[in-house]
């Protein structure tokens, strides 16, 4: 039995390292040390975390428990101090950094519903279908949450389709919302996995389907329980309530603590049938997003509950996949991304303990805010660039710039021309991702509710009437009726607004923003 179809247990994990060794030795690593050699286009992973804040790695500053392989990519390449996601939320940051395109300018790119129809138009070239044009097998495996179908609505129990096949990509094996979201089920290419048609699958949001217990009704079926104030007490699926209902499709459901296991198996299969070709993977793990239950070999481990032990399952992660990489002799040529999706929270739904249990460990690192904010921990994020034949280790950079830049840059490197009106927000920012120069993007637009303008060392975040803190998740939001300016490289945790200091420079400031959004 191919070791991908083997149930994710500990004793599987021992089963991928030791075929990973296997895969390391004899005629067949040289073999496939020439074929990478001899490729010109690297292959390219993006590792795109979810929820993981500034600080929560410790090559960021993370003292309490350490996240060494992700260290190791930072040792090896270049760690950004000023990147940034589009926003400061997970769907529209997933929208941004495929499509070159600041999620503002489209409607409906906010968090998606759990039935959202896809997001992402079909005729228009997105990053991965850039990239196939280049000549790339290009895979989406993990959560996507930008939506599935038409408007009209998905039949679970059918071809699923548009999705990630038709914005570019070759394969997928996805989540098809977030975790804490029905139906709970991975869908590779267009079909529910172990999809059952003597159970056929029902999902709602906006009624109860089924016979299911819920969280609402059924709490003592539970291993977490919901914060009461923040909902996530529907159908109960692996014994956590979710939020929407569902029926049917017991088979195909996922068991928690195996997702991690699952898409990264599914990634290195991947790898392995395309390492004699330029090929893209787009990795999205569910760690650290809620509800956190991590497989039973870290669970207990780090000390701070289960979200630290969310994050050391994806530091395992990331070195699952650098491991495949070298035992297949494709380290050299392959260019891996680090990053994630926005800033941290802690409690976001779930009576976890991850607030009472991080002690002094503050996910944000220096910055204010979180997950949600306009404030700089919402949307700054940990960078990280490795690619050992174009890049020398153990560097750091200061530089301005986001991940909507990756989708220029990559058409940069791969010798792609950019058609006329795609990525319109993504810069070619090729050398300062290979570490080669320090210059700086001219500005940057993050999305909270509101939009701030970043130029240089000043950050401007337009008016807003929203409130200041979402008291749900213990987070200031950043809005404010009043403008707000902040010196960055000297005020970093933006506790001195100068807006009436410098009124010139918010009102030209706020006119580049307003050019912008026209």
């Amino acid at each position: 039995m191919y070791f991908s179809q083997i149930p994710y247990t500990v004793k599987t994990m021992k089963t991928d390292t030791m075929i990973l060794k296997m895969l390391s030795t004899g005629l067949l690593c040289g073999l496939l040390t020439i074929t990478a050699a001899a490729q010109q286009k690297p292959n390219i992973i993006i590792i795109y975390a979810d929820d993981l804040g500034y600080g929560d790695v410790s090559c960021y500053g993370m003292k309490k428990i350490q996240t060494p392989n992700i260290d190791r990519l930072a040792q090896q390449g270049v760690r950004f101090s000023n990147a940034y996601a589009t926003s400061a939320t997970c769907t529209p940051s997933r929208f941004g950094i495929l499509t070159g395109k600041y999620p503002w300018r489209q409607k409906n790119t906010g968090i998606a519903p759990g039935d959202a129809s896809l997001i992402i138009p079909t005729d228009h070239r997105t990053l991965p279908g850039m990239l196939k044009d280049a000549g790339y097998q290009t895979a989406a495996i993990g959560k996507w949450h930008l939506g599935l179908g038409t408007p009209e609505g998905i039949d679970w129990n059918k071809s699923i389709s548009p999705g990630p096949l038709e914005v570019g990509f070759t394969y997928s094996f996805i989540m098809p919302a977030t975790l804490d979201r029905v139906p709970c089920v991975y869908v590779e290419g267009h079909q529910v996995v172990n999809a059952d048609p003597n159970d056929p699958i029902e999902v709602s949001y906006r009624h109860k389907v089924g016979n299911d217990p819920t969280g609402l009704e059924n709490p003592e079926k539970l291993r977490i329980h919901p914060d009461p104030r923040q909902g996530h007490n529907q159908t109960i699926v692996d014994s956590i309530s979710r939020i929407g209902w569902i029926s049917g499709g017991h088979r195909a459901r996922w068991k928690d603590e195996d997702i991690a296991g699952t898409i990264t198996r599914k990634a290195i299969d991947f790898i392995s049938k395309n390492k004699q070709q330029p090929f893209f993977l787009y990795f999205a793990s569910g760690d650290i997003h809620v509800p956190r239950y991590p497989n039973s070999m870290f669970r207990g481990k780090s000390g701070m509950g289960l979200r630290g032990d969310a994050i050391l399952q994806g530091d395992w992660t990331v070195g699952q996949l650098v491991k495949a990489i070298d035992s297949l002799g494709l380290t050299s040529n392959t260019m891996i991304i680090f990053s994630s999706d926005n800033g941290p929270v802690l409690n976001d739904g779930y009576l976890d303990q991850a607030e009472e249990l991080a002690g002094s460990h503050h996910p944000a690192g220096p910055l204010r805010g979180g997950k949600y904010s306009a404030f700089e921990a919402g949307a700054r994020v940990p960078f990280i660039v490795k690619w050992p034949a174009g890049i020398k280790g153990n560097r750091t950079s200061n530089t301005l710039i986001g991940q909507v830049d990756l989708f220029a840059s990559l058409a940069r490197l791969t010798g792609q021309s950019l058609q006329a009106g795609e990525a319109p927000d993504s810069f070619d920012m090729l050398q300062q991702l290979l570490g080669n120069s320090h210059r700086n993007r001219s500005y940057l637009v993050t999305h909270a509710g509101t939009l701030s303008l970043i130029t240089g060392e000043w950050k401007y975040i337009a008016p807003s009437k929203g409130p200041k803190i979402n008291r749900a998740v213990n987070i200031e939001l950043g809005n404010d009726s009043a403008p707000q300016l902040y010196h960055l490289t000297k005020d970093i945790h933006e506790q001195n607004n100068v807006a009436a200091r410098y009124p010139d420079k918010v009102k030209a400031m706020a006119e580049k923003l307003k050019n912008l959004e026209n």
